[in-house]
């Protein structure tokens, strides 16, 4: 996707945003802002914070330090009017299976005021656009997960918010489902200039955004174009698949001055030019290299190079 301009004011905005479970620190400390028309990813594993960032922003729950903002309202103070601003689309299906894909629009319209010909016009579009004109009146318990997330989709954008709001967008659908909701969100963002936030762990959807939030233990530790947070990475990763880490890292640093991370089943270096350095690994430690790879970084390697850390979408509970 293009990217927002730079200049662009501020839709949504946190300063200082933090939030507690208990004892537990959910949100620690959190200043975002996102550019009208900008597409951000939030990522990180479960965990992470970025479901309680989420459910901040989508009113859900309301602020308990700190400032949230979208599209200047305050959430604290005035979260009925953040709500006709913003269309969301939750990780569980939240239509009701009994009801065609045209009823759980015109319900959903019901209760942001819209009637007649307005609502009429406006739900024919929609269903079109998400290609499902043909078949508006099956209820949607016939659906596949990718056509229900087209009717989620169409059902959040049916009040055309400034700002959408989207909770693990991908979650369950097969590949050519997952292209079909990004088809969608370039489309409604190109069409209608919404603003489109979303949480993943997915590092290929997050590449598809303008911006992506690297979010750890409740900190923000990072926001920057894809390409330039690999950038920060500096040179090529090489990953060494081997029987002991530990020992492997310590011939490294000890023969060639090389500072590695270390997992249970592989060693990680960052490095210019990496692949030059193969043959002198291989020689260095005989019999402890299994396999290596050298690859240009990708957003899981940037996550573990900001936090020490793989970034595993089967963490601990959602935060």
């Amino acid at each position: 996707m293009t990217a927002a301009r730079v200049d662009t004011p501020s839709i949504v905005a946190t300063e200082d945003l933090t939030h507690r479970y208990g004892d537990r620190v959910a949100l620690d400390g959190v200043s975002l802002s996102v550019a009208a028309g900008e597409v951000l990813a939030l990522l990180g594993p479960n965990g992470s914070g970025k479901t309680t960032l989420f459910r901040i922003l989508s009113t859900l729950i309301p602020p308990q330090e700190g400032t949230a903002m979208i599209d200047g309202l305050d959430l604290r103070s005035q979260a009925a009017a953040v709500r006709s601003r913003i269309g969301v689309v939750f990780q569980s299906p939240s239509l009701d299976k009994q009801l065609t894909a045209a009823e759980n629009l015109r319900h959903h319209g019901h209760l942001f005021g819209l009637r007649g010909e307005a609502l009429r016009s406006r739900m024919d579009e929609l269903l079109s656009r998400v290609n499902l004109a043909e078949r508006s009146g099956e209820r949607v318990s016939r659906f596949s997960g990718g056509m229900r997330r087209r009717v989620e989709i169409a059902k959040a954008l049916l009040t055309r918010p400034r700002v959408l709001l989207m909770d693990e967008p991908s979650t369950g659908l097969d590949p050519a489902a997952r292209h079909d909701v990004w088809t969608l969100l370039r489309e409604a963002r190109q069409r209608e200039g919404v603003t489109i936030l979303l949480t993943t762990h997915l590092m290929d959807e997050a590449d598809a955004c303008d911006r992506v939030a690297v979010i750890n233990d409740g900190k923000l530790v990072a926001c920057d174009a894809p390409a330039a947070l690999k950038d920060r990475v500096g040179g090529d990763v090489m990953t060494v698949a081997t029987s002991d880490p530990p020992a492997l890292m310590g011939i490294l640093r000890e023969k060639l001055s090389l500072e590695a991370i270390a997992d249970k089943r592989t060693v990680r270096l960052e490095r210019p030019r990496a692949h030059e350095l193969v043959p002198a690994v291989v020689a260095a430690a005989p019999g402890l290299v299994d396999s290596i790879s050298v690859a240009k970084p990708t957003l899981e390697d940037v996550f573990l190079h900001l936090t020490g850390r793989h970034l595993d979408a089967n963490a601990d509970a959602a935060q």
